[in-house]
Protein backbone atom coordinates (compact mmCIF):
# COMPACT_ATOMS: atom_id res chain seq x y z
CA UNK A 1 0.00 0.00 0.00
CA UNK A 2 2.96 2.49 -0.81
CA UNK A 3 1.21 5.09 -2.61
CA UNK A 4 3.16 8.38 -4.23
CA UNK A 5 4.67 10.11 -1.43
CA UNK A 6 5.68 14.11 -1.38
CA UNK A 7 9.16 15.55 -1.02
CA UNK A 8 8.39 15.28 2.65
CA UNK A 9 7.86 11.45 2.87
CA UNK A 10 4.35 12.56 3.73
CA UNK A 11 1.50 10.72 1.50
CA UNK A 12 -0.10 12.80 -1.47
CA UNK A 13 -3.25 14.08 -0.44
CA UNK A 14 -2.48 13.09 3.58
CA UNK A 15 -4.67 15.72 4.95
CA UNK A 16 -7.87 14.99 2.63
CA UNK A 17 -7.90 11.42 3.77
CA UNK A 18 -7.00 12.14 7.31
CA UNK A 19 -10.11 14.52 7.26
CA UNK A 20 -12.04 12.02 5.88
CA UNK A 21 -11.32 9.42 8.30
CA UNK A 22 -11.89 11.63 10.81
CA UNK A 23 -15.37 12.23 10.07
CA UNK A 24 -15.92 8.76 9.34
CA UNK A 25 -14.42 7.40 12.78
CA UNK A 26 -14.22 10.54 15.30
CA UNK A 27 -10.60 8.60 16.05
CA UNK A 28 -8.07 10.32 15.43
CA UNK A 29 -5.44 7.63 15.49
CA UNK A 30 -7.84 5.61 13.10
CA UNK A 31 -7.81 8.65 10.98
CA UNK A 32 -3.93 8.87 11.23
CA UNK A 33 -3.29 5.30 10.58
CA UNK A 34 -5.83 5.36 7.40
CA UNK A 35 -3.82 8.28 5.94
CA UNK A 36 -0.55 6.78 6.70
CA UNK A 37 0.76 9.79 8.73
CA UNK A 38 2.34 9.57 12.41
CA UNK A 39 0.49 11.24 15.16
CA UNK A 40 2.92 13.71 16.15
CA UNK A 41 2.84 14.88 12.40
CA UNK A 42 -0.99 15.44 12.16
CA UNK A 43 -0.63 17.18 15.54
CA UNK A 44 2.02 19.50 14.51
CA UNK A 45 -0.18 19.92 10.94
CA UNK A 46 -2.97 21.38 13.22
CA UNK A 47 -1.00 24.02 14.97
CA UNK A 48 1.27 25.15 12.37
CA UNK A 49 -2.27 25.57 9.61
CA UNK A 50 -5.34 27.28 10.56
CA UNK A 51 -7.29 25.34 7.63
CA UNK A 52 -6.38 22.16 8.45
CA UNK A 53 -7.47 22.60 12.05
CA UNK A 54 -10.63 24.62 11.23
CA UNK A 55 -11.02 21.26 8.72
CA UNK A 56 -10.15 19.28 11.55
CA UNK A 57 -12.50 20.41 13.91
CA UNK A 58 -15.32 20.19 11.18
CA UNK A 59 -14.50 16.87 10.48
CA UNK A 60 -14.61 15.67 14.08
CA UNK A 61 -17.94 17.76 14.53
CA UNK A 62 -18.93 15.58 11.89
CA UNK A 63 -17.76 12.46 13.24
CA UNK A 64 -19.59 12.90 16.11
CA UNK A 65 -22.71 13.56 14.82
CA UNK A 66 -22.55 10.39 13.69
CA UNK A 67 -22.08 9.10 16.48
CA UNK A 68 -24.71 10.78 17.75
CA UNK A 69 -27.18 8.93 15.19
CA UNK A 70 -25.78 5.60 15.33
CA UNK A 71 -26.48 6.04 19.27
CA UNK A 72 -30.43 7.12 18.71
CA UNK A 73 -30.71 4.73 16.38
CA UNK A 74 -29.52 1.93 18.98
CA UNK A 75 -31.72 3.52 21.46
CA UNK A 76 -34.76 3.35 19.23
CA UNK A 77 -34.59 0.31 17.66
CA UNK A 78 -32.06 -1.87 19.77
CA UNK A 79 -30.45 -4.75 17.69
CA UNK A 80 -32.04 -7.51 15.57
CA UNK A 81 -30.63 -10.97 16.31
CA UNK A 82 -28.51 -11.97 13.92
CA UNK A 83 -27.88 -8.39 12.61
CA UNK A 84 -24.18 -7.36 12.51
CA UNK A 85 -24.91 -4.66 15.10
CA UNK A 86 -26.22 -7.51 17.87
CA UNK A 87 -22.92 -9.45 17.13
CA UNK A 88 -20.94 -6.19 18.30
CA UNK A 89 -21.88 -4.96 21.75
CA UNK A 90 -22.52 -1.41 21.59
CA UNK A 91 -21.40 0.52 24.14
CA UNK A 92 -23.68 2.84 25.07
CA UNK A 93 -22.58 4.63 28.20
CA UNK A 94 -19.19 5.03 26.59
CA UNK A 95 -21.06 7.02 23.55
CA UNK A 96 -22.73 9.00 25.64
CA UNK A 97 -19.33 9.69 27.67
CA UNK A 98 -17.79 10.67 23.98
CA UNK A 99 -20.91 12.77 23.04
CA UNK A 100 -20.38 14.54 26.85
CA UNK A 101 -16.95 15.44 26.52
CA UNK A 102 -17.71 16.59 23.00
CA UNK A 103 -19.83 18.51 23.46
CA UNK A 104 -17.75 20.47 26.85
CA UNK A 105 -14.47 20.90 23.52
CA UNK A 106 -17.52 22.12 21.26
CA UNK A 107 -18.33 24.47 23.98
CA UNK A 108 -14.74 25.26 24.43
CA UNK A 109 -13.77 25.95 21.31
CA UNK A 110 -16.87 28.52 19.98
CA UNK A 111 -16.20 30.46 22.92
CA UNK A 112 -12.64 30.43 22.16
CA UNK A 113 -13.46 31.54 18.40
CA UNK A 114 -16.23 34.10 19.71
CA UNK A 115 -13.70 35.62 21.59
CA UNK A 116 -11.03 35.96 18.32
CA UNK A 117 -14.09 37.37 16.52
CA UNK A 118 -14.84 39.95 19.11
CA UNK A 119 -10.85 40.51 19.07
CA UNK A 120 -11.13 41.19 15.38
CA UNK A 121 -14.10 43.07 15.57
CA UNK A 122 -12.76 45.24 17.94
CA UNK A 123 -9.55 45.94 15.70
CA UNK A 124 -11.83 46.88 13.21
CA UNK A 125 -13.28 49.25 14.55
CA UNK A 126 -10.58 50.79 16.31
CA UNK A 127 -8.93 50.87 12.80
CA UNK A 128 -11.80 51.98 11.46
CA UNK A 129 -12.37 54.73 14.10
CA UNK A 130 -8.41 55.85 13.58
CA UNK A 131 -9.55 56.63 9.99
CA UNK A 132 -12.07 58.68 10.43
CA UNK A 133 -9.88 60.84 12.98
CA UNK A 134 -7.03 60.82 10.56
CA UNK A 135 -9.73 62.31 7.46
CA UNK A 136 -11.18 65.24 10.24
CA UNK A 137 -7.75 65.76 10.95
CA UNK A 138 -7.34 66.51 6.96
CA UNK A 139 -10.41 67.82 7.18
CA UNK A 140 -9.64 70.16 9.61
CA UNK A 141 -6.42 71.15 7.79
CA UNK A 142 -7.62 72.14 4.81
CA UNK A 143 -10.30 73.95 6.65
CA UNK A 144 -7.64 76.09 7.90
CA UNK A 145 -6.11 76.54 4.70
CA UNK A 146 -9.20 77.69 3.25
CA UNK A 147 -9.99 80.19 5.47
CA UNK A 148 -6.07 81.66 5.93
CA UNK A 149 -6.47 81.65 2.12
CA UNK A 150 -9.32 83.70 2.08
CA UNK A 151 -8.29 86.11 4.98
CA UNK A 152 -4.78 86.84 2.40
CA UNK A 153 -7.43 87.38 -0.22
CA UNK A 154 -9.47 89.64 1.97
CA UNK A 155 -6.49 91.21 3.01
CA UNK A 156 -5.40 91.89 -0.76
CA UNK A 157 -8.66 92.91 -1.80
CA UNK A 158 -8.71 95.52 0.91
CA UNK A 159 -5.22 96.62 -0.05
CA UNK A 160 -6.42 97.24 -3.34
CA UNK A 161 -9.27 99.01 -2.53
CA UNK A 162 -7.73 101.50 0.13
CA UNK A 163 -4.95 102.37 -2.84
CA UNK A 164 -7.95 103.01 -5.17
CA UNK A 165 -9.68 105.40 -2.53
CA UNK A 166 -6.04 106.95 -2.08
CA UNK A 167 -6.25 107.75 -5.82
CA UNK A 168 -9.52 108.86 -6.35
CA UNK A 169 -9.61 111.22 -3.01
CA UNK A 170 -6.20 112.93 -4.26
CA UNK A 171 -7.12 114.06 -7.41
Amino acid sequence: MAGKRSKTGAPRNWRDRFIAALGETSNISAAADAAQISLSWVYKTRREDAEFARRWFEALCEGYDNLEMQLLEHLRNGETAGSKAAKRKFDTAGALRCLTAHREAVAREKGRRTLAGEVTTIAAINAKIDALRAQRKAGDRAIAKARAEARKAAKALKAGSDRTEDRDGAA
